[in-house]
């Protein structure tokens, strides 16, 4: 089974090795996705978001209530530098709700007895039953991989300046973050390789470290210098040269 659909503002792909999982399967993930882009996006006036942050939404549904606890969480975490209230901007969740629903799609698909498949949401990756290899997009070149990782059950994302520009904001300064390139996190989940990555891009260059010093986190990251950095366990299955 293959399928791919545009959604939440960019492509989801589906691939699924497995011949028994029914098309409905599929269906009940992009099915899901529309409607959390519905629910948490703060670019829909009606969504629970915005109503939340127009002082709107008298009760927080119990979903609503995990993403805002998991971005205190982190912006615990780092100080203030990850913060989905940014001073003169609106509530803005994203960079949580993207993982979290993700890696939520991907329980749908192994509740329905989906063993080996990969769903690929703009760039960040759920891989169930591999290995499978993910390549990272080079920070400066479109057409070119930095390097190749393998990955048999967990998550990688990438946060980086490439595709919206300097769109991540360190929340301690209330200025884009710039002291990295790129940087990929693999973890268990999307929730949580999703978050640190743009977390600790956000931190900058001491992000690095921060992330790789979290349970069952691996880091690579380019940095403005366009050094490579890389803990001992990122799950490389070929390098390229950044230069």
């Amino acid at each position: 089974m293959h399928r791919v659909e545009h959604v939440m503002g960019f492509p989801v792909s589906l691939r699924v090795d497995d011949e028994d999982v029914p098309e409905s399967a599929a269906d009940a993930v992009f099915a899901w996705l529309r409607e959390v882009d519905a629910r948490f996006s703060p670019f829909k006036p009606d969504s629970e978001v915005s109503r939340l942050d127009r002082g709107e939404l008298p009760d927080l549904s119990d979903d609503l209530t995990e993403i805002l606890g998991l971005c205190e969480r982190y912006r615990a975490a780092t100080g203030g530098a990850f913060d989905v209230r940014l001073p003169g901007r609106g509530l803005d969740p994203c960079a949580v709700v993207k993982g979290w629903s993700v890696q939520r799609a991907a329980e749908l698909l192994t509740a329905a007895g989906a063993r080996r498949f990969c769903l690929n949401a703009g760039g960040d990756v759920v891989a169930v039953g591999g290995p499978w290899r993910v390549g990272v997009r080079h920070p400066e070149h479109a057409d070119r991989l930095c390097t190749v990782l393998e990955l048999t059950d967990g998550a990688v994302a990438t946060s980086a300046r490439y595709e919206r520009g300097d769109h991540i904001i360190d929340g301690r300064t209330g200025r884009p973050a710039t002291g990295l390139l790129s940087l990929t996190v693999v973890a268990p989940t999307l929730t949580e390789a999703d978050a640190v990555a743009t977390a600790a891009f956000a931190m900058g260059p001491e992000g690095i470290d921060w992330a790789a010093g979290l349970p069952a986190c691996e880091v690579f990251a380019v940095d403005t210098e366009r050094r490579v950095l890389r803990t001992p366990g990122f799950p490389t299955a070929g390098e390229r040269a950044v230069a």
